[in-house]
C-alpha cells in the first residue's frame, strides 16, 4: 500500500490538514514547478525547433538532413509529415510552416492536411484557406478540416457552401456539417442535414441528440434517443444532462441508473445535475456512491459541482476537504477559465469564511471577473462587514444587477435604509428583482407604508412584479392584519397574473387566515390543485389562532389522510388549538404522536403549549413535573408559562411562587412576572408580600409595557396604548363607524 502522511497547508489564514500520498509531487501545486513546453520532442527535434524559431534556415536544413532516415522517399516524407504534425499540435504553427516549406522530401496530401489542420486548430483561417486553395490535390480530410474551421469561426455560410461543393463526402464530413450548424445555433438545418445523411454512425446520433438536449428541447432529444440503434455511454449522459437542464431531475436520475458503463463524465453529469437544481445532499451522496462502488476518480468538473453543493448545504468542513483534493491533484494549475477559483470563492463566501475567499480572489482569480466580485460582496454582507463590501462594490470594474442588489440588501440588513434608497436611486437598470429587494428591505425594517409606495411606483414604471414580490407583501399584510391592502393585492393578482404558483397561493391563504377571514382562506385552499405542508399549516394555524380548535383538528386529520407529512409547525398549531380549547386528552395524545410516531423533537414552544394545556385543566403539579424533566426547564419563557397558567386559588400559589422567584432570579427586570405575582398575592390576601414586591418594582424601575392595539380607518393605521385618549379624528371615525353598525 502507498504510505500517507498528514501535511498542513496554510491557506487564507486557516490551516487545512490533508492526506497526501508520498508519491505526489507537492512542488507542482499552484504551478511552482514549470511544466516543459516540449514534453514529447527528442533532443534533435528540440534543436530543429530552436533553429526554425530563430529563422536559422541553413542550420535547420542541415539538421533535418541528419535527422531524416535512410531508405525510400516515402519514408522521408512520412518522417517530415510527423514532425509538421507534432510542431503544429504543440502550438508552433509558424515553425511547422517553415519546416513544411523547407522539407527536402516530397509533400503529399497527408503533409498538406497536417499543415492545414495546424492552421485550423489555432484559428488562423486566412492562412488555412490560402493553403487549401494551393493544394495540388485534396481529399475528404482536407475538405472536412476546412469545413470544421469555418464553422467553428462562425462563418457558417461559407462552411455550407464548401460542403455543397465537396466532391467527396464521408460520414465524418456529414458529422462536421451537423456539428457546425448546431454550434452556430442553426438546429433546424442541422436536423435537415442529419436526416439526409446516407450513413449515420454513433457520433452522428450523439451530435444531434446533444444539440437538442443542450438547448432544453428534451422531447425531441428523447425521440431521437429512442430511435437510435445502439446508444453508448455518451448518448445516455447527454440525455441525463438534458433532463437536468430542464429541471426534470427525477427522469435524469432514472436515465443515469440505466447507464451500464459509467465513466467520470456520466457520474459528473448527474452530480452536476443535482447541484444546479438545488439537490445538494443528493449530489454529495451520489459522489460518495461513486467513490465507494465505481473506482472512478473525480475530475475538476466533479469537484467544482461538489464545491457548490457544499456551499448550498453550508458544509464548511466538507468544503475544505473538496478544496484540499483540488490542491492534491494540482487542479488549479490547469484552471485556464478560472472556474475552479470562482467555485471556491463562491463556496468560502457562502460559508462566511472571508479570509479564504479574499485570498483566492487576490491570488488566483482574474480581477475582472464580475462573478467573483459579487460572491465576495455577498459574503461580506452575510458576515455584516458592510465596509469591505462597499470597498469591493466601488472597486468593481463593472457592475451588474446582482452587484447592485447585493449591496442594497446589505444596507437594509443593518437598518441603513436611507443609504439603500440612495444607491437604488443611482442604480442604472432597475428590474423586478431590484424593486422587490427595495420592497423586502422596507418590510424587514417595519416600514410597510414605504414598501407599498415602492410597489406602486414599480407598477407606475411598468415593471411587472414577481410572485416573490406579492409573497413578501402578503406576509407583511398578514402579520399586521391589513385586510384591505390584502384584498387589493389579491384582486390585482387575479387581474394581472396568468396563474398562481404554489408559493403564491400559500401566501394568499396565510394572509386571509391571519387577518381572520377564514372563509376566504378556506375557499382558496379548497381550490388549490396541489398542496404542501405549508398549505396545510396555514389553514391549521389560522383556525387555531382564532380559537376554532375543532376546525383546526379537522384540517389536521385531512392532512394525515392526504399523506402529507406533518412537521414541527403543524404540531405547534394543533397543540395551540388544544390549549385554547382546553382539550387535555387530545393535546397530550398529539404530543405523544409528534414524538413517538413522527420522531419530531419537541421544541420550547411545543412544551409551553403542553404546560398551557395542563395548567388550563388545573393540572398544576403535572405541569411542574413536566417542566422539571425538560432540558430547558430554567428557560424564562418556560417559567413564564407555568406562572401564567397559575390561577388565583391556593392550590397553584406555591407552584406559581416557586416559578416566579426563579424567573426573577434569571430575569430581574421581567415586568410581567412581577405583575402576575402581585396579582396572585392580592387574590390570596398576601398583602405584605404584594407590598414588598411592588416596592421592589419601584426600586428596580420595573414598568409594565402597556398593551397595544391598532385599527385601520380610511386607509390609515391608528395605534392605541393602554390608557391613551383618542385623538379627535380617530374618535369621530369610531363614532361614525359605531353609528353605521347600529343603523
Amino acid at each position: 500500500m502507498r504510505g500517507f502522511y498528514l501535511k498542513s497547508l496554510k491557506f487564507g489564514g486557516s490551516r487545512i490538514s490533508i492526506a497526501v500520498g508520498v508519491n505526489v509531487n507537492l512542488l507542482r501545486l499552484f504551478g511552482s514547478q514549470p511544466v516543459s513546453r516540449y514534453p514529447t520532442f527528442t533532443t534533435s527535434g528540440y534543436q530543429l525547433l530552436q533553429c526554425l524559431s530563430k529563422h536559422r534556415i541553413y542550420d535547420a536544413r542541415n539538421l533535418l538532413d541528419e535527422m531524416l532516415p535512410g531508405g525510400t522517399s516515402r519514408s522521408r516524407t512520412v518522417y517530415c509529415t510527423s514532425l509538421v504534425t507534432k510542431f503544429s499540435r504543440s502550438g508552433f504553427v509558424d515553425e511547422a510552416r517553415l519546416l513544411f516549406d523547407i522539407m527536402p522530401a516530397e509533400r503529399n496530401v497527408v503533409t498538406y492536411n497536417a499543415m492545414l489542420s495546424g492552421y485550423v486548430q489555432c484559428g488562423r483561417l486566412k492562412e488555412a484557406m490560402a493553403l487549401f486553395r494551393e493544394m495540388p490535390e485534396r481529399n475528404v480530410i482536407s475538405w472536412t478540416s476546412m469545413l470544421s474551421g469555418l464553422a467553428d469561426a462562425g462563418r457558417i455560410d461559407e462552411a455550407k457552401l464548401l460542403f455543397v461543393n465537396m466532391t467527396e463526402k464521408n460520414v465524418v464530413s456529414w458529422n462536421a456539417m451537423v456539428v457546425g450548424l448546431i454550434r452556430n445555433a442553426d438546429l433546424e438545418n442541422a436536423r435537415l442535414v442529419f436526416d439526409k445523411m446516407p450513413v449515420k454512425n454513433v457520433a452522428s446520433w450523439n451530435a444531434m441528440i446533444a444539440g437538442y438536449a443542450d438547448i432544453g428541447r428534451i422531447e425531441e432529444a428523447r425521440t431521437l434517443f429512442d430511435m437510435m440503434p445502439d446508444p453508448n455511454a455518451l448518448t445516455w449522459t447527454s440525455m441525463v444532462s438534458g433532463y437536468c437542464r430542464v429541471g426534470e431531475v427525477a427522469e435524469g436520475y432514472n436515465m443515469f441508473q440505466r447507464i451500464r458503463d459509467r465513466n467520470v463524465i456520466s457520474w459528473t453529469s448527474m452530480i452536476s445535475g443535482f447541484t444546479w437544481n438545488g439537490f445538494y445532499e443528493e449530489a454529495l451522496l451520489l459522489f460518495l456512491e461513486m467513490n465507494r462502488t465505481s473506482g472512478v476518480a473525480p475530475n475538476s468538473e466533479t469537484l467544482i459541482s461538489l464545491a457548490y453543493a457544499c456551499a448550498g448545504l453550508r458544509f464548511s468542513e466538507l468544503g475544505r476537504q473538496v478544496h484540499a483534493q483540488m490542491l492534491i491533484q494540482a487542479m488549479q494549475c490547469d484552471d485556464y477559465d478560472g472556474r475552479i477559483a470562482k467555485s471556491l470563492i463562491y463556496m468560502y463566501s457562502s460559508f462566511g469564511t472571508m479570509p479564504s475567499a479574499q485570498y483566492l480572489f487576490d491570488n488566483f482569480s482574474d480581477d475582472s471577473v464580475l462573478q467573483s466580485y459579487n460572491c465576495l460582496i455577498n459574503g461580506y454582507v452575510r458576515v455584516g462587514d458592510l465596509e469591505k463590501a462597499r470597498i469591493l462594490f466601488d472597486a468593481a470594474p463593472s457592475r451588474d444587477k446582482i452587484t447592485w442588489t447585493s449591496i442594497i440588501s446589505g444596507y437594509f440588513s443593518v437598518g441603513l435604509v436611507l443609504q439603500a434608497c440612495h444607491l437604488f436611486h443611482y442604480m442604472p437598470f432597475k428590474d423586478e428583482i431590484a424593486w422587490t429587494t427595495m420592497i423586502t428591505g422596507h418590510i424587514q425594517n417595519e416600514l410597510f407604508d414605504e414598501a407599498m409606495h415602492f410597489f406602486l411606483e414599480m407598477r407606475t414604471f411598468g415593471v411587472i412584479p414577481l410572485s416573490t414580490t406579492y409573497t413578501v407583501l402578503f406576509g407583511a399584510v398578514g402579520a399586521m392584519a391589513y385586510l384591505d391592502h390584502g384584498r387589493s393585492l389579491h384582486g390585482m393578482i387575479i387581474k394581472t397574473q396568468p396563474g398562481f404558483d404554489l408559493i403564491l397561493e400559500n401566501s394568499v391563504v396565510s394572509m386571509y387566515a391571519k387577518c381572520g377571514e377564514l372563509r376566504d382562506a378556506c375557499k382558496i385552499f379548497s381550490r388549490m390543485t396541489s398542496r404542501d405542508d405549508i398549505s396545510w399549516n396555514s389553514m391549521i394555524m389560522g383556525f387555531a389562532h382564532h380559537g376554532l380548535a375543532n376546525e383546526a383538528l379537522q384540517v389536521f386529520e385531512a392532512m394525515m389522510e392526504s399523506r402529507t407529512r406533518p412537521n414541527s409547525l403543524t404540531f405547534l398549531a394543533v397543540l395551540s388549538a388544544c390549549s385554547h380549547a382546553g382539550l387535555l386528552d387530545k393535546g397530550l395524545e398529539l404530543f405523544t404522536l409528534m414524538t413517538d410516531v413522527h420522531g419530531i423533537q419537541p421544541g420550547l414552544e411545543h412544551c409551553i403549549s403542553v404546560v398551557n394545556i395542563l395548567g388550563r385543566a388545573g393540572k398544576f403539579e403535572e405541569a411542574e413535573k413536566f417542566i422539571a424533566g425538560l432540558p430547558f426547564h430554567r428557560h424564562p419563557a418556560m417559567l413564564g408559562a407555568i406562572l401564567g397558567v397559575s390561577g388565583p386559588d391556593k392550590r397553584s400559589l406555591g407552584i406559581a411562587e416557586r416559578s416566579g422567584k426563579l424567573l426573577l432570579e434569571i430575569d430581574p427586570m421581567n415586568a410581567s412576572a412581577h405583575v402576575h405575582l402581585c396579582n396572585l398575592y392580592a387574590s390570596n390576601h398576601h398583602h405584605l408580600k404584594e407590598y414588598k414586591l411592588r416596592r421592589e418594582m419601584v426600586v428596580k424601575g420595573v414598568k409594565k409595557v402597556p398593551g397595544c392595539s391598532w385599527i385601520v380607518l380610511s386607509g390609515k393605521v391608528h395605534m392605541f396604548l393602554c390608557g391613551d385618549s383618542l385623538n379627535p379624528e380617530a374618535e369621530e371615525l369610531l363614532i361614525s363607524m359605531s353609528n353605521s353598525c347600529c343603523g
